[in-house]
């Protein structure tokens, strides 16, 4: 199979700022994005060739096209779950690689808050949304406090540890959401406060939790053969992974709820093409799929940033912070910056983008020379998930 590496380039990005827009629709928030994108990549809507539209919760691929005016232009709509947003590039990448377009825009968005619903509404987009013998009724949290517990019980954390373990997961995404300006929930906390939030489903409190929010990314991609027309400080794609689990975890009581085959799957896949040995000492900076505290430790030891069962001691040296040695979710993360389901994947490719032209809005937040980022969102609940990553870098 032929490598993707480096045969594809993302010369503009966009991003809206995320948060509660009721004074917004879904199409504001799609200009907001595509034309700050566009004006990067020194293009206008005239100019692309093909849409590729990431979006989970009911809207169609065609609010692009009427939000931008862009009249009879051929429209994918990309879902994948919660992993759509990273997805919607692959499927972006792929018809580059194939030919089929010379310049394409990427567009994920979501808007949540007008669904009404305090979690996601997932009963949108699916139906029948209960299968009588392979689905359960647990909800988003309830799944991942199973994972949480799971955990705790087979690598013999206490409750106080394994709690204040993924306290600080979250202490370190507001600090870091804090710093960014289109971040959702900009405020710091401290330990003290995650752990005694109001609980949501133990352990995951209120600031385990991610928020329901309202948001939308755009990028322009090209063969990297054309990237030097549009820019000098282009990125190219390095690697791109997608996994699909069978549900075992919904049928089999042996699922261990501790890792995420799926991500290490599709991280495997990326790392190949990429030409990646070491994830740790080798990419600069990581955006992982962190809709609960729990959901980011057990990403980081399935993405092979650290040994399974170690995540522990590895956050208490600081390994994931901005000073680390690979810094995760410098962005705040889905926690602090928000989580509109398709949108998100694309946002976090936005944020290494950004990174890597060293061109982060806040300073503070600005890390020193990257070059190396990888994008990790995934779908479903453990033990049903669906999971894409790439891995982004300088040309």
């Amino acid at each position: 199979m032929e490598s993707i590496k480096d045969k594809i380039a993302i010369v503009g990005m966009g991003c809206s700022v995320f948060g509660e827009h009721w004074d917004k629709s879904v199409d504001d928030l799609i200009i907001e994005a595509s034309f700050e994108a566009f004006q990067d990549a020194g293009v206008e809507p005239k100019d692309v060739q093909a849409v590729y539209a990431g979006t989970v919760t009911g809207y169609t691929g065609t609010a692009v096209t009427r939000a931008l005016k862009l009249h009879y232009l051929p429209v994918t709509r990309v879902e994948n779950e919660c992993g759509t947003g990273v997805d919607v590039i692959r499927n972006a990448a792929f018809a580059l690689a194939a030919k089929a377009y010379d310049l394409v825009l990427v567009v994920a968005y979501e808007k949540l808050k007008d669904y009404g619903y305090a979690g996601l509404p997932i009963e949108v987009t699916r139906i029948p949304v209960i299968h009588p013998v392979y689905e359960k009724t647990n909800t988003a949290p309830g799944s991942f406090a199973l994972a949480a517990t799971r955990y705790f019980e087979r690598y013999g954390l206490s409750r106080e540890e394994g709690k204040r373990t993924l306290a600080k997961i979250s202490v370190k995404s507001h600090h870091n959401g804090a710093r960014n300006p289109r971040a959702h929930l900009r405020r710091k906390v401290t330990i003290e406060e995650v752990m005694n939030a109001p609980m949501i489903a133990w352990p995951l409190g209120l600031y385990d939790c991610c928020g329901v929010t309202d948001g939308a990314a755009a990028a322009i991609m090209c063969r990297t053969e054309d990237a030097k027309y549009f820019r000098d400080d282009y990125v190219t794609i390095k690697g791109i992974g997608n996994s699909v689990g069978p549900a075992q975890g919904a049928m089999m009581d042996s699922y261990d709820y501790t890792h995420w085959e799926e991500t290490e799957q599709a991280a495997r896949q990326a790392y190949e093409q990429a030409g990646i040995k070491n994830p740790l000492q080798e990419l600069d900076l990581a955006e992982v799929h962190d809709c609960f505290s729990i959901a980011e430790l057990i990403a980081i030891e399935s993405l092979g940033f650290c040994e399974k069962g170690s995540a522990k001691d590895d956050i208490d040296a600081g390994t994931f912070t901005q000073e680390g040695i690979l810094p995760i979710n410098i962005s705040g993360g889905l926690k602090s910056f928000g989580h509109p389901i398709g949108a998100s994947g694309c946002r976090m490719v936005y944020e290494i983008y950004k990174q890597i032209q060293g061109k982060a809005e806040d300073p503070s937040r600005q890390l020193k020379n990257p070059r190396l980022g990888l994008a990790h969102c995934q779908g479903g609940q453990p033990g049903k998930f669906m999971c894409s990553v790439v891995i982004i870098g300088t040309s």
